[in-house]
């Protein structure tokens, strides 16, 4: 079992969604960013999602596109964020997931991408823009290390796509609330529950609903059979960290 899988179904087993935050690298600034991490750590989080800052992350809406836009100017960079987090290695409890846009990973080279996470203790990558059909050689090359390439499905993916998915996927499956880009809303479509239950009946693997979410009652009225084992929040903690909010106080809203 993946150490993603192992920190999801432990979180899980608590009665409550395990939490995974998104955070980009060097957000809110450079000085700030490990003592968030550190913070959501503590906080609880079962998992932490990194983003690699892209100047153009198609799949991201206005939050965390400008979050990108401020940490590429600060100077962050992938071969940063990997010296960083190899210095901190074993500090966190939670898993690590790196999420960013294939470019990056490509100018920096698979083998060489593989080696490095492995050495800095990254568990997982999500990699929005790489077509499955595109992904063996680099799955294969993080399976040997024991990283997950975690696959992403939505209202929109059909049961053959899923189980083509489901027969490579490792560590959780992360399945978007929406066919569009990450970002706040006040409510999650009735779309989301049926890719929840039909994401379900295909994957053994724990699921991760993103794409929308920023409170617990977001979740209300899901059926049992619908209900995400964790959940997974980017423009709503980034909004709530730029504005002076602690990490500690938003993920407390989900206990």
């Amino acid at each position: 079992m993946n150490v993603l899988e192992q920190k999801i179904r432990h979180a899980a087993e608590e009665g409550w969604p395990a939490l995974i935050p998104f955070l980009t690298a060097g957000f809110p600034d450079r000085s700030r960013f490990w003592p968030t991490l550190v913070e959501l750590d503590e906080a609880g989080a079962a998992v932490i999602e990194i983003g690699v800052p892209f100047s153009d992350p198609v799949a991201d809406g206005p939050v965390v596109e400008e979050a990108s836009r401020r940490a590429l100017a600060d100077g962050i960079t992938l071969r940063g964020i990997m010296k960083e987090l190899l210095e901190r290695k074993g500090l966190l409890k939670a898993g690590l997931v790196l999420m960013g846009y294939l470019n990056p990973f490509l100018q920096y080279g698979f083998e060489k991408l593989a080696d490095d996470a492995a050495a800095a203790g990254v568990n997982g990558f999500i990699i929005p823009d790489m077509p499955f059909e595109e992904s063996a050689s680099l799955r294969g090359m993080l399976g040997k290390r024991g990283i997950a390439l975690i696959s992403l499905v939505g209202p929109n993916t059909g049961e053959a796509r899923m189980r083509l998915y489901a027969a490579g996927s490792e560590g959780y499956v992360y399945v978007t609330s929406v066919m569009g880009t990450t970002g706040e809303r006040n409510a999650l479509a009735p779309q989301a529950a049926d890719a929840l239950r039909r994401a379900r009946a295909v994957f053994s693997l724990p699921l991760a609903l993103g794409f929308g979410l920023r409170e617990p009652s977001q979740l209300e009225g899901f059926p049992e059979d619908a209900r995400p084992d964790a959940v997974v929040f980017g423009s709503a903690l980034l909004r709530h960290l730029d504005s002076g909010g602690s990490a500690a106080e938003f993920l407390r809203r989900w206990r």
